[in-house]
């Protein structure tokens, strides 16, 4: 495996190579968009440590308003969503299974509460029904999982440094071989 990432990694050089060698617009534009991203990335980044407690808040309440989307035409997606969350978190609801009553209009939550799966399982009694919340769920498995995230963070802030990196380099020696050429 680390073989073929190996030969991945010197294909996607070559290519990088033929398109950018010798023309100075193409490299800059590259690097200038890059550290756009890049900037972006890190200023998304500090925002959201600096606003936790707002984001939770706003993440909270629509989700809330999203629950209301569950199970209507045009929405398989979201209601997918929140039935794999409910089953593999063992949880129910953003703040608990009461956020489905307004839902519902009813004493009634999605199968995919129960702690036993069955039709119509959802309008048995909550003592059938997963009694944690989802949002504090996820969000204590992202915590416990934040090791990893920032890994990918860090790995994929690296490759863009690199790729600012080269890309300067790579203008700098044609910029170099023009004045030495001409």
């Amino acid at each position: 495996m680390a073989r073929g990432c190996l030969q991945g990694v010197k294909f996607l050089m070559f290519a990088f190579n033929l398109l950018f060698w010798e023309n100075k617009c193409l490299l800059l534009t590259f690097f200038v968009l890059l550290l756009l991203v890049f900037l972006l990335e890190a200023t998304i980044t500090i925002l959201f440590f600096a606003y936790t407690d707002k984001i939770d808040r706003y993440a909270q309440r629509d989700l809330k308003k999203g629950l209301h989307l569950y199970g209507t035409p045009g929405n398989v997606g979201l209601t997918n969503a929140w039935s794999i969350i409910q089953t593999d978190f063992r949880c129910c609801g953003v703040s608990n299974y009461t956020d489905w009553f307004e839902v519902y209009n009813a004493t009634r939550v999605p199968d995919s509460c129960c702690l036993e799966f069955s039709d119509s399982c959802g309008l048995h009694a909550p003592g059938t029904w997963w009694k944690a919340p989802c949002y504090e769920t996820v969000k204590m498995w992202l915590q416990e999982n934040l090791l990893a995230v920032g890994i990918f963070g860090l790995c994929t802030a690296l490759v863009q440094i690199l790729g600012l990196t080269f890309a300067m380099t790579m203008y700098c020696q044609v910029v170099k071989a023009d004045t030495y050429c001409a």
